[in-house]
């Protein structure tokens, strides 16, 4: 949901139509028995991601906010009060994540039934709001969970993409780009110098943003040089030829240990006889096309390959809102954004040939950005009130930042200081690399 000015009932409203519609939208085809796969314990069934987004509006909104307005709330099935909480240890218990599987029951029907009754009674509740400069407090939590459905909606392609690479029939979630006939065109690498000095970073109040944002505030970024694309799937098959995965000088400690343990040789999806796993199925793999699905450890090791390290969360937005704000030569220049939700591409893409030299490309869109960044709070930052004060702040910890969405992520969802956050080893979603250097 994209919002620029007061929250008013009938843009909520219209907001909430959209959003729900492209959730079915994404789920448009697939059968019960794709609905219900649990491939791994970090990733959920399709069909527990359509019940736990539209738990979140009954239980939020509705539970919280009916009896306040004279009406009494009766739950869709008491039942789902437990079966679709995630982690929200104030509103009660439970079912656990690694056995989301299990669920047969309700069935995918039942789970749209819930849906729908929850969706007229959001919107019989809007209808009911008034509309006043000060905003109901039911509408900034409603706005919270557009958001929050918009994260699952990106968590509904990575899941599902997990869940169908493990069939030896590489399923395909939709028809995809044709396969090139020959690689994309790779632009030679190339570093935007930035002076450094007093930045600003962190949501700055104009629309919606998540607590783990706020507050803006100055931190002193050192100057420094960021690449003006992402690492391709060509460069990263250089760093795998020689020897990337077996030289324990590159990796941290973690990583060493996980990839001899775990026999990593190469990215999630990239397979022996050179191709690569889809959202569209099985494909060549495109050495011009960003390097897609690595973990913090492995966008690490190849950064200290490549003689350059991760841009820390605070380049990154520099980099970002100076390309934005005109500052930089990428202002206004096409490339600035790559590949989004809405694009229906669900797989990353080479840099534009339209980038301008020293122009920035890529920020925003086709892969999320690993940075040297640990998930911490900014100085100041309070929690939300409510259950809705365990959405981020108890998650800061063991986890690293992710900057600039993925080709998987809706185009209106984010922005320049908008905080992803993932354990080192995850590497299902959309994650790629952009490096940096002083």
């Amino acid at each position: 949901m994209d919002r620029t000015s007061r929250l008013d009932p009938q843009a909520v409203a219209d907001a909430y139509h959209r959003v729900r519609a492209q959730t079915l939208a994404l789920v448009e085809g697939l059968s019960p028995e794709d609905c219900m796969v649990q491939s791994m314990a970090e990733a959920s069934p399709v069909k527990w991601h359509l019940a736990h987004v539209t738990w979140f509006f009954e239980t939020l909104v509705l539970e919280e906010f009916l009896p306040g307005m004279g009406s009494t709330h009766v739950p869709f099935d008491p039942r789902f009060r437990v079966l679709f909480n995630s982690y929200y240890n104030g509103i009660g218990a439970f079912h656990p994540q690694p056995s989301r599987g299990v669920l047969s029951r309700p069935s995918l029907q039942e789970v749209f039934s819930y849906r729908a009754s929850v969706d007229e009674r959001i919107l019989r509740l809007l209808r009911r709001l008034p509309d006043e400069d000060v905003p109901h407090p039911a509408l900034a939590v409603i706005e919270l969970g557009l958001h929050h459905e918009q994260q699952h909606q990106e968590l509904i392609l990575t899941d599902i993409k997990h869940h169908f690479s493990c069939n030896p029939m590489a399923p395909a979630l939709r028809a995809g780009p044709e396969e090139p006939a020959q690689p994309s065109a790779t632009r030679a690498p190339a570093w935007i110098a930035h002076e450094g000095g007093k930045v600003e970073i962190g949501h700055r109040g104009a629309g919606f943003g998540f607590d783990n944002e706020t507050p803006a505030h100055p931190v002193w970024v050192e100057p420094y040089e960021i690449a003006q694309r992402l690492v391709t799937n060509g460069e990263y098959r250089e760093f795998v030829r020689d020897g990337g995965y077996r030289r324990p000088e590159l990796w941290l400690s973690d990583g060493w240990d996980l990839v001899s343990s775990a026999g990593w040789s190469r990215p999630l999806y990239w397979r022996e006889d050179g191709s690569v796993f889809t959202l569209s199925g099985l494909r060549g793999l495109d050495d011009g096309e960003p390097v897609c699905h690595v973990s913090y450890y492995e966008a690490d090791a190849f950064a200290r390959w490549a003689g350059a390290r991760l841009p820390s969360e605070s380049e990154w937005e520099n980099a970002t809102r100076r390309a934005q704000d005109g500052a930089d030569p990428a202002a206004g220049a096409p490339g600035l954004c790559g590949n989004f939700l809405e694009d229906g591409r669900f797989h990353p893409a080479g840099l534009s040939p339209l980038v301008r030299p020293g122009a920035v490309g890529q920020l925003l869109g086709d892969v999320w950005e690993w940075t040297q960044s640990a998930y911490l709070p900014y100085p100041g930052f309070r929690v939300r009130e409510g259950a809705a004060s365990e959405y981020n702040g108890k998650f800061m910890v063991n986890q690293m930042v992710l900057r600039g969405g993925s080709c998987a992520t809706p185009e209106h969802h984010i922005r320049p200081s908008y905080r992803n956050f993932f354990r080192a080893a995850a590497r299902w979603q959309f994650s790629g690399i952009r490096l940096a250097r002083p």
